[in-house]
C-alpha cells in the first residue's frame, strides 16, 4: 500500500470512529475511483494497480470535477448542493500536495522548457507532458497551458 492509499485508509477509519457521515462518503468516493483505476490497469496487466501520481491525478479530477458542479449549482440557485460540493472539495484537496504559486509555477515552466529545449509553440506538448509529469496535483494545467503558450511565441 502506498502513502498516499494509507493516509486515505486512515482518513476513512477515522471517520468511521468519529461517525462523520459526510466526511466518510467522500472518503467512499475517493477509494471507489482509486479501485476503479486499479480494476482497468489490473486489466491491462499492471499487477500492482495505479501509481501514487495516477491517484494524484483522479484526486486532481473529482476536485475539477465536484468545482464545476459548484458554478452550475450556484448558477442553479442550488445553494444547498453547491455548499455539499464544496465540502467533499475540501475533504479531496487534504490528499493533494500544496499547490504552487504563480511565481512557482512560472520557475517550473521555465525549468520545464529549458530542460526539453522548447523553442516554438510545437514543442508545447513535451513541455505540459514534463509538468504533467513533475506536478500533477500541484498546478491547474488550465491555467498554466497559457502561461506556456505565452512563453513559447514570445
Amino acid at each position: 500500500m502506498t502513502d498516499l492509499r494509507g493516509r486515505i485508509s486512515a482518513a476513512l477509519k477515522q471517520a468511521m470512529k468519529d461517525k462523520d457521515a459526510h466526511r466518510l462518503s467522500t472518503l467512499r468516493l475517493i477509494n471507489a475511483a482509486i479501485k476503479d483505476k486499479d480494476i482497468d490497469a489490473r486489466a491491462a496487466g499492471q499487477d500492482d494497480g495505479v501509481a501514487d501520481a495516477e491517484v494524484l491525478q483522479i484526486l486532481g479530477k473529482m476536485v475539477k470535477q465536484r468545482r464545476e458542479s459548484v458554478r452550475t449549482y450556484e448558477e442553479g440557485g442550488r445553494l444547498d448542493l453547491a455548499e455539499r460540493e464544496s465540502a467533499e472539495v475540501i475533504v479531496i484537496e487534504e490528499f493533494l500536495p500544496q499547490k504552487l504559486d504563480d511565481a512557482a509555477a512560472a520557475k517550473a515552466v521555465d525549468a520545464a522548457i529549458s530542460e526539453v529545449g522548447a523553442d516554438s509553440i510545437r514543442d508545447m506538448g513535451k513541455v505540459m507532458g514534463v509538468l504533467k509529469a513533475k506536478y500533477t496535483g500541484q498546478m491547474d494545467f488550465g491555467a498554466v497551458g497559457p502561461m506556456v503558450k505565452d512563453r513559447l511565441c514570445g
